[in-house]
């Protein structure tokens, strides 16, 4: 194979060799995907019907459950697929679809992430101040421009990523197109890649900082709150989502950033299910869990729901 241009198709990584394997494979990414339709399902329709649950955080966490949906549909039904069916192959433009839509929804989350830990910053810190800084207008910028970086982000990496020649085969070592698998196929040294990840790394790196700078301010605001219960609330809410935030964007550093010499299948692949997988599944739970006027939603469209089946 000498160039890209004779690829038409690549092979994922193959999770198992025996049958029985594959189809357990099958089952376990069925149940995670299940898991995730459902819970950011019921909350995009409980904050969709729900006029109570109009208000800039349920807008964010809107936004972040269809974000969550497209981020783990672009993987795991493919990998689904070809576990059922005993297959490794993904078509060319399939590939580049899949790198697309990863880096965007990526991209895209990572800045919402920071601008839901804003929307908390000023909801504890500055209340007073909380209507004038997050009206409806300035919350549909601030989503407008998450999804917008994600867009550019897809672009520019998926542009990058495939136009540099594949020489080294058409093996992808991963259950889906990633693009650190795809540059391992390149005979070149792929420097204009490798700086493109790196300049989006700092710009996600300093996402991080801003969201855990912004959870430091919230917590020495709590901790002066003179309700023990209340410090408990705030506290059972920020620290499971900076740790979900914490484990998305470690994880997504180590995968794309790692030294070729420490790299391994299996290290990879687990290191891929941790940032691609897990915080999609998990975020839904993590909000809707600790969240009485979420749960309380959700319920009522429940009962809703099986009331007029009846």
């Amino acid at each position: 194979m000498s160039n890209d241009s004779s690829i038409t198709h690549f092979l994922l990584l193959a999770f198992a060799d025996t049958r029985e394997l594959q189809l357990l494979h099958f089952c376990l990414f069925l149940g995670i995907y299940l898991a995730a339709l459902l819970g950011n399902g019921l909350i995009i329709t409980a904050v969709a019907c729900d006029h109570r649950l109009h208000t800039p955080m349920y807008f964010f966490l809107l936004n972040l459950a269809l974000l969550d949906l497209g981020y783990i549909s672009t993987t795991l039904p493919k990998a689904m697929a070809n576990s059922l069916w005993d297959t490794r192959a993904i078509s060319y433009s399939g590939c580049v679809s899949q790198v697309f839509l990863f880096v965007f929804f990526l991209g895209a989350e990572c800045a919402l992430l920071t601008v839901m830990a804003y929307d908390r910053y000023v909801a504890i810190c500055k209340p007073l101040h909380y209507g004038s800084l997050l009206g409806s207008r300035a919350c549909v910028h601030m989503a407008a421009a998450a999804w917008g970086s994600g867009f550019l982000y897809a672009l520019l990496h998926t542009a990058n990523t495939f136009s540099i020649p594949l020489c080294q085969g058409n093996a992808v070592d991963q259950f889906f197109c990633e693009i650190p698998q795809i540059l391992k196929l390149s005979d070149s040294d792929s420097l204009r890649e490798f700086g493109v990840l790196v300049g989006s790394a700092c710009l996600v790196f300093g996402y991080f900082v801003f969201i855990v700078v912004s959870y430091v301010q919230i917590f020495r605001a709590v901790l002066r709150i003179p309700s023990v219960p209340g410090q408990h609330k705030a506290f059972s809410t920020c620290l499971p989502h900076l740790a979900v935030v914490s484990l998305f964007i470690s994880t997504s550093f180590f995968s794309y950033l790692k030294p070729s010499s420490i790299s391994s299948s299996s290290l990879d692949l687990v290191v891929t299910v941790l940032y691609s997988v897990v915080p999609p599944t998990l975020n839904s739970f993590i909000y809707s869990m600790r969240n009485k006027e979420l749960k309380d939603a959700m319920k009522k469209l429940i009962q809703w729901t099986l009331f007029h089946q009846r």
